[in-house]
């Protein structure tokens, strides 16, 4: 993999923001509600994915009582009132700051909805390190890719190579969409197992690798 990137587009659930165990958490409250088998952490990082509906139903939820907006608004909910419990991941200033130090410019593209994204990454001193901050125009989770094409349609080629760091097979699927390399990132929302079976993505274990 090429060292020279121009431009580093961010994840930021699971990649720069340490949430994991905060979706476990309310998820299992949500569970314990329906009287679901609850999720251990571990279990959790092998079936999630996006869009998070289809990991909803794998968990048991049942569309034909319920809707998918009602359960996804209900986790949300606790989410957004919890969400300032999480820290940011080890080494995210320190990787931010190399990467500006090389000239790289750096934007943030998350399926989060983007005016909470946007409050998120302000409390945490973090708005001042991105060109762009994209995020979704609901709190449903369907996923990045059309938020990706629509940034690089809005951005053009570049001027340089690209580079997507993340923590989900997902961000590799965004990666393809942008024409970028891609670099994943165990210990958020994804296993090293399904994370090591992704082609041309390249495995790291910490922050500091970068």
């Amino acid at each position: 993999m090429r060292t020279d990137y121009t431009e580093v587009i961010w994840d930021w659930n699971g990649t720069l923001f340490d949430d994991a165990w905060l979706c476990v958490d309310i998820m299992n409250i949500l569970l314990r509600r329906r009287g679901l088998a609850e999720l251990t952490a571990e279990r959790y990082a092998e079936i999630f994915d996006f869009p998070v509906e289809g990991y909803y139903r794998r968990l048991g939820f049942d569309w034909s009582r319920e809707t998918f907006e009602a359960v996804g608004l209900e986790f949300m909910r606790v989410y957004e009132v919890r969400r300032f419990e999480c820290r940011l991941r080890t080494g995210a200033v320190e990787a931010l700051a190399r990467w500006r130090a090389r000239g790289a410019r750096q934007h943030l593209i998350s399926g989060y909805r983007r005016d909470t994204l946007e409050e998120l990454v302000a409390h945490y001193g973090l708005r001042g390190w991105f060109d762009d901050v994209v995020g979704a125009e609901d709190v449903y989770a369907r996923g990045k890719l059309d938020l990706g094409a629509r940034w690089r349609a809005a951005r053009g080629a570049g001027d340089g190579p690209r580079l997507v760091v993340g923590d989900t097979v997902h961000d590799s699927e965004m990666a393809r969409v942008i024409g970028a390399d891609c670099v994943l990132l165990p210990g958020g929302h994804h296993t090293r197992r399904r994370l090591a079976a992704v082609p041309g993505a390249l495995l790291i274990s910490t922050l500091d690798e970068l």
